[in-house]
């Protein structure tokens, strides 16, 4: 099988805006023979939507919700033989491949988990619209040759290297204490494994059930593919449908699931233009102490609130961003920005620069 090593990136320092946290919920739809869009209403709480005909040791997270571990090695087969059908009902293994093959077509579905909904989707349509087939967000067998065309195994092995385990340590969830860390690092080695690797949690912790995640130890990931490298000149970000798709002139050739805006600030619709780039920014959050605001500097790491990069347009307070959590994608931001998984802005910071225009529709 594959062997993968880490990646590693560059720090520099930025100063950015306030924080404030949201969330929101989603309900699920009815399932239906394979129509990838009824899967799931959201892709934000997928793992007990769509499991695996053999799963054990069935689990319940902090929040309550149930998701399951499988037997490995007949699941990994499972994804990696899955064929699409149009007779086909719906299954982990099936959507776990549809949404690993769009992500190396970079039409990102945001953390992949086995679970269709909206980000997926969206993924789909933009990806018929990059082979020109009609934009259905639903599953054919011309959009299926297109998308599993020279394609290779999905879930492959991974050895864990020293490297990888580093110290982990839970983060406080005061502002103030967080401030007065050297980093916002990861908290656990799931947590970083599953971003490099575009992956939920709890789907890299569901495949590989009774690991420890040690130095030495050969787990089960996503084979994600390269990243897209040949740059952007124009960035279209759509409010409506919580979507950055990327261009090339007037060729679609990216997209990304986003959360864009807050309750408190929208983000104005308008042609933009990037006054700066900064990878591992530090983030400046207004805090209440003793009935007064003041200011609070968080240093840099995946869990800062903007991430691992900050683009910044040329409107103050706007920018694209990562973000500290992944399963926030598309709703309400915390920085009243346009905010990607960290790997997706990381995908978008490497394609853009001062000559990329930045649309917001």
């Amino acid at each position: 099988m594959k062997i993968f090593t880490p990646k590693t990136t560059t720090m520099m320092v930025a100063s950015l805006l306030s924080l404030t946290a949201l969330s929101a919920n989603a309900q699920p739809t009815k399932k239906n023979p394979f129509d990838p869009t009824v899967l799931t209403a959201d892709d934000s709480d997928t793992i007990n939507h769509a499991r695996p005909k053999k799963a054990t040791n069935n689990k319940t997270d902090k929040s309550g919700k149930r998701y399951t571990t499988v037997e490995s090695a007949e699941y990994i087969d499972a994804v990696n033989n899955a064929v699409w059908t149009p007779q086909m009902k719906a299954n982990s293994a099936m959507t776990v491949k549809i949404q690993t093959l769009l992500d190396r077509h970079h039409a990102s579905v945001g953390a992949i988990d086995g679970g269709w909904g909206t980000h997926s989707k969206n993924a789909l349509a933009n990806f018929q619209r990059m082979k020109n087939l009609p934009a259905t967000g639903k599953m054919n067998q011309e959009t299926w040759e297109a998308l599993n065309q020279n394609s290779k195994d999905i879930l492959v092995s991974y050895t864990i290297t020293p490297e990888d385990v580093t110290t982990f340590n839970a983060l406080p969830k005061d502002t103030e204490a967080q401030s007065k860390l050297n980093d916002l690092g990861y908290e656990s080695i799931q947590e970083k494994l599953a971003e490099r690797f575009h992956m939920r949690i709890d789907y890299l912790t569901k495949i590989n059930p009774n690991k420890q995640f040690v130095a030495g130890e050969t787990i089960t990931v996503v084979d994600t593919g390269s990243a897209f490298e040949n740059g952007f000149t124009k960035v279209v970000i759509n409010k409506a449908t919580n979507t950055l798709t990327a261009y090339q002139d007037q060729t679609l050739v990216a997209s990304y699931p986003v959360t864009i805006g807050n309750t408190k600030k929208s983000v104005n619709t308008g042609t933009y233009t990037i006054s700066n780039k900064v990878k591992m920014p530090h983030y400046k959050a207004t805090i209440t102490k003793n009935n007064k605001k003041e200011t609070a500097i968080l240093p840099p790491g995946a869990n800062n609130p903007v991430g691992v990069v900050w683009i910044a347009l040329n409107k103050s307070g706007y920018g694209i961003h990562g973000v500290s959590n992944p399963e926030i994608i598309g709703q309400l931001s915390s920085t009243g920005s346009v905010g990607l998984s960290n790997w997706d802005a990381l995908e978008v910071f490497a394609n853009v620069d001062e000559n990329t225009t930045i649309e917001i529709h």
